[in-house]
């Protein structure tokens, strides 16, 4: 279908869409709360335009889309669409200040909900990265009117403030309520607003019927608020897209003749210097999209410089039958690197009961999807134009650099690897820290550990509040470490 004739098919609700150039290659993705309008746009002669936007319209040989529920959707998926493909228009045109995560610190007493663009390995939930700033604040504007919470952890004894008169901040109740209530909104932004809205509506049934009628109206304006909030802009975590649009995993699927749609892939990375804090990381996608709260970090059992020996390690914990009963299973598992670090899992997966599992590798050097006991459906490679290689044991795929198959399993290699490193990093950090307060006379193991939990880094420590100190660890014990900290 020519591209005039496909615009006449946009549709007028929100999703997202891919412009692509003469080749096929993604160069661009845009969100929209109306397709229809937004697209269009483009190719309006009479639009002024900058001089990059310019140069990317004249580049458009194709426009695809994906229809969302709402702008919710929208949102978000751009940003890991945006992710999974680098298209280069998207880095030109985009600006860097705008990307933001949402972040809440479930493990504290009273969580707190805020913003941030640079996500730390701190046990805290994160949320994006969203790029547009502006709309992901906004929408947590209007959700803190249906899950009210903190911006700032509330002191002992606090009187309540404008937001807790304006119904913002969590009036009358404990931790545990307060907990549920961000659990709640939690839920919300990973998209169960039908459950959330099924709860909340059978909560006022049951109040109204026990004559609780002050209950029952304030649950009745919580709905009201959340009926609101699907007509102003918003954001989710997760992605409201019918995995069979999805090309990357829709030819992965035929590619390796799964015997699904892979819904959950799980991508593995070792870390670790030397053999020392030997590390690795396992991320979650589901339909191809980045699930950040099912993501879980390995501390090796044994220090070795053998990357082999620690990803087999790794995948047998991984596939013990409380991981599997805790954690579920994965339709794919994605393991960083080729040949050796392949095989070394499949070592470990083969004893377990969940061979029927299939395990791919992806070679850094040249993008080559690795393969073992895996048919390849040779009709579907030569569709997406791949070429094989035999070995004794495996087969390598070569796939072409732009493909939709190779920018997902990219994506998924890289956030393990980042995910990977962030934790050796956080070991390193905190082993120099327990080494530079070993030197202080009078701290013991126990009271280095409570410090180095709570600041994390010597630096930290250094920045923070002596009262601070003088709280955890008790006053005779903190003079001894500002008295250490002050001749550093």
């Amino acid at each position: 279908m020519k591209l005039n004739d496909k615009l006449k098919t946009l549709p007028i609700s929100p999703g997202v869409y891919f412009h692509k150039d003469k080749k096929g290659e993604i160069i661009y993705v845009g969100k929209a709360a109306v397709l229809k309008n937004r697209v269009k746009q483009y190719f309006q002669k009479s639009r002024n335009m900058d001089i990059k936007t310019r140069a990317l319209v004249a580049e458009i040989a194709d426009t695809d889309w994906v229809e969302t529920e709402s702008e919710i959707d929208a949102l978000f998926l751009e940003a890991e669409m945006v992710k999974r493909y680098m298209p280069r228009y998207n880095i030109l045109l985009r600006d860097d200040r705008s990307l933001i995560y949402v972040r809440i610190d479930m493990k504290s007493q009273w969580p707190t909900v805020s913003f941030t663009r640079n996500p730390a390995d701190d046990k805290a939930e994160y949320f994006g990265p969203y790029f547009n700033s502006f709309a992901v604040k906004k929408a947590l504007r209007y959700l803190r009117r249906v899950f009210p919470y903190y911006t700032k952890t509330p002191k002992d004894n606090d009187k309540p403030d404008l937001y807790a008169h304006l119904g913002l901040a969590p009036v009358n109740m404990n931790p545990d309520e307060y907990k549920a209530n961000l659990r709640k909104l939690v839920s919300y932004i990973n998209g169960n607003r039908k459950t959330i809205a099924a709860d909340l509506e059978r909560d006022m049934k049951l109040a109204a019927k026990s004559q609780d009628f002050e209950k029952a109206a304030n649950i009745r304006n919580k709905l009201r608020n959340l009926r609101e909030l699907q007509r102003r802009i918003m954001f989710g975590d997760k992605e409201f897209l019918d995995i069979s649009k999805d090309e990357a995993l829709s030819d992965l699927t035929d590619l390796l003749n799964l015997v699904k749609v892979p819904v959950r892939i799980e991508g593995y990375d070792i870390s670790h210097m030397g053999g020392v804090n030997v590390v690795a990381s396992m991320v979650v996608f589901k339909n191809g999209v980045s699930d950040r709260g099912q993501y879980r970090k390995f501390k090796t059992k044994i220090e070795r410089n053998d990357d082999f020996a620690n990803m087999n390690e790794v995948i047998a914990r991984r596939f013990s039958q409380n991981n599997i009963k805790n954690w579920g299973k994965p339709d794919l598992v994605l393991i960083d690197g080729g040949k050796g670090q392949l095989d070394a899992a499949l070592r470990a997966r083969d004893k377990s009961e969940h061979t029927e599992i299939p395990f791919i590798g992806l070679a850094k050097r040249d993008e080559q999807i690795v393969l073992k006991d895996i048919r390849i459906n040779k009709q579907k490679l030569t569709e997406v134009d791949g070429t094989t290689e035999l070995t004794a044991d495996f087969t390598l795929i070569n796939l072409p650099k732009s493909s939709a198959v190779v920018k997902l399993l990219q994506r998924i290699r890289d956030e393990s690897h980042r995910f990977a490193v962030s934790y050796h990093t956080v070991l390193k950090r905190s082993k120099q820290t327990a080494s530079s307060l070993d030197e202080i006379p009078g701290i013991g193991p126990k009271t280095r550990a409570k410090l180095i939990r709570k600041f994390g880094s010597i630096r930290n420590l250094t920045l923070a509040d002596e009262s601070d100190i003088t709280l955890l660890i008790g006053p005779n014990k903190a003079g001894l470490v500002i008295l250490y900290l002050r001749e550093l």
